[in-house]
């Protein structure tokens, strides 16, 4: 059996130290120490983003690959599963970053890292081109979404991924409250067990 790696992908301001990225990251080394897990600290600059996930994917030729993103990771993990074909578990999905990131044009600081960096037009083009307005590879999508997103029209997500598995629960918030319960099915659902 091939190698098995699987790719985090954290959101807008956000890093690799976010609580999921580290409950992903504790179960693997605690359950799976078999499988290798990158978990980049991605530019806030998108096409400096997805440069750093394809340079990344190239070092790894000879594994399996899984993508888990949340948020605007969501949106750069659907972009792996539709290019490199291979499954992703997307967490509050950004469907439309493009339209969100404009209430941060300017100079923003990440709360992770203390970074400051300065968002442009051009970063939002640069969102734009990374679409993927359809989907070639659904049945490898599974989409983890809350309602009480207050952040994200969920709505937004159950549309774009209705040929995808869908989880939608009731409540929780953007960060998806109790995601922990979901990491052994995400790795059978990535096909590492």
């Amino acid at each position: 059996m091939a190698p098995m790696l699987l790719l985090y992908l954290h959101g807008f301001n956000s890093s690799p130290k976010s609580i999921k990225a580290q409950q992903m990251a504790d179960y693997i080394a605690l359950h799976h120490p078999d499988i290798t897990i990158e978990i980049p600290n991605l530019s806030p600059y998108p096409h400096q983003a997805w440069l750093q996930i394809e340079q990344l994917i190239a070092c790894y030729p000879e594994h399996q690959l899984g993508v888990v993103g949340s948020s605007l990771g969501g949106y750069y993990a659907t972009k792996v599963n539709q290019q490199f074909n291979c499954p992703a578990v997307i967490i509050n999905p950004a469907v439309k970053p493009y339209e969100l990131l404009v209430d941060y044009l300017g100079e923003n600081t990440n709360p992770y890292t203390q970074v400051k960096f300065n968002l442009a037009e051009q970063h939002i083009d640069e969102l734009r081109a990374l679409d993927c307005l359809s989907l070639v590879h659904p049945e490898k999508i599974w989409a983890l979404l809350q309602t009480a997103d207050e952040v994200l029209d969920y709505r937004q997500a159950t549309t774009k991924y209705e040929m995808a598995r869908l989880t939608v629960e009731q409540g929780g918030n953007h960060a998806f409250i109790e995601f922990e319960r979901y990491l052994s099915d995400i790795l059978t659902f990535l096909a590492f067990k």
